[in-house]
């Protein structure tokens, strides 16, 4: 017989586990991390060099100095496994900055193999010697949410297993399954915002363009505090039972 208490807090650590889940879930799978904020286009030169970026971007080769610039250029938004540019709907309008010009959003995903490419520290040149720094925050921003989703799954599949037993013996495991997928969370995040000011700091960005955080990003933020508060309510549920258990025992023997 599990006491209301504990089965108050393992309903709410249920929700706010779920909330968290379906928060990063949307975060990994959009494009709003980060966005740039560039200026209207004005003169023909501009214009031609847009193009040439754009049509590189969309079916060019890899490169990371090619999106780079498009995306600073293009009021580019980056994710984690997308990059998005706005360009005209009619692939013969004009590309300047009229206000009725219907523009879309043209996305690109990154493949396996590009997310473990590796950075140089001259993006573009080869020859520069690679990033180690950066390459392996790139790396770990994409990997890491994988390792908190997989923690979330495992934890879930114990808790579905323990459900059917009637225990609350491996909820301090779940717990710690779930303070674990919330650090991985928050990794991510402060991967990717330092990987954002290294890709600044060797790319710097055009004059009067702006940078901002998307709220992907911070749904991805959000789900992080949403796991650790789950993995305190699980925690605390499973000490508290032990130590009722253990005292009803004690008890018992007297």
């Amino acid at each position: 017989m599990v006491d209301n208490r504990y089965a108050t807090a393992l309903v709410i650590a249920g929700v706010l586990s779920a909330l968290a889940t379906v928060y990063l879930s949307v975060a990994v799978g959009t494009q709003h991390w980060y966005q740039y904020s560039s200026p209207a286009v004005r003169g023909e030169a501009n214009v031609s060099e847009l193009r040439s970026l754009y049509e590189e971007f969309t079916d060019g080769e890899f490169d990371e100095k090619t999106y780079s610039d498009t995306l600073f250029r293009l009021n580019g938004t980056v994710g984690l496994w997308w990059r998005c540019v706005l360009a005209p709907a009619d692939a013969n309008a004009h590309w300047h900055g009229e206000r009725d010009a219907k523009v879309t959003l043209e996305c690109r995903s990154f493949t396996v193999s590009q997310q473990l490419t590796p950075k140089y520290k001259e993006p573009g040149n080869h020859n520069s010697g690679e990033d180690l720094l950066r390459t392996y925050m790139w790396r770990s921003q994409f990997l890491l949410p994988l390792v908190s989703l997989g923690l979330v799954v495992l934890a879930g599949l114990i808790g579905f297993g323990a459900c059917l037993c009637q225990s609350l013996t491996p909820t301090l495991g779940i717990g710690i399954l779930h303070l674990l997928a919330g650090l991985c969370t928050l990794a991510t995040v402060c991967c990717y915002l330092a990987g954002m000011d290294l890709l600044h700091r060797v790319s710097m960005l055009p004059d009067k363009v702006d940078g901002s955080l998307g709220w992907s990003l911070y749904l991805a933020l959000i789900s992080s505090p949403l796991h650790m508060m789950a993995a305190a309510l699980l925690v605390w549920a499973a000490r508290s039972h032990s130590q009722t258990y253990y005292r009803m025992s004690a008890y018992r023997v007297a």
